[in-house]
């Protein structure tokens, strides 16, 4: 059987870097496996300032809705580190966006069977292109 691990990492074009409004998220479908077969996932992605690109799942594991692409983009510290985040449109959950992490669950629990933090893809910016590691090694 072959695994996401077992797959080589190859970078898929999802839009120009001007496409992305600063701060604000947009949804984009790539090629993924589940239970070892190919589906499509949503990732939101979102552009910084810094004009740097962040990719994590769409899915909102609290309210089971693909609403992480509107949500509210904010910092918050961690420790010595300024912490780009997205606060979730539903409920308020506030994620890191550089790993996904839950930073504020908002008193809530996940749905059933879901992990409360988002899963992230590798992004790059190559000439203006905005580019999505997909296959092995995609986060």
């Amino acid at each position: 059987m072959t695994t996401l691990d077992d797959m080589a990492t190859t970078w898929l074009t999802v839009c120009r870097l001007r496409d992305l409004a600063y701060e604000r998220g947009a949804a984009a479908l790539v090629p993924d496996e589940v239970a070892g077969r190919p589906v499509l996932t949503q990732v939101a992605l979102f552009r910084l300032l810094d004009d740097s690109v962040l990719a994590v799942q769409q899915h909102d594991p609290f309210s089971d809705a693909h609403v992480i692409a509107r949500g509210i983009v904010g910092t918050r510290r961690v420790g010595d580190d300024d912490v780009p985040t997205v606060a979730s449109p539903m409920y308020k959950q506030v994620f890191d966006l550089r790993t996904g992490v839950c930073l504020d669950p908002a008193g809530k629990e996940p749905v059933t069977g879901r992990a409360p933090d988002l899963r992230t893809w590798a992004v790059e910016v190559v000439d203006g292109d905005v580019r999505v590691a997909v296959g092995g090694g995609a986060g």
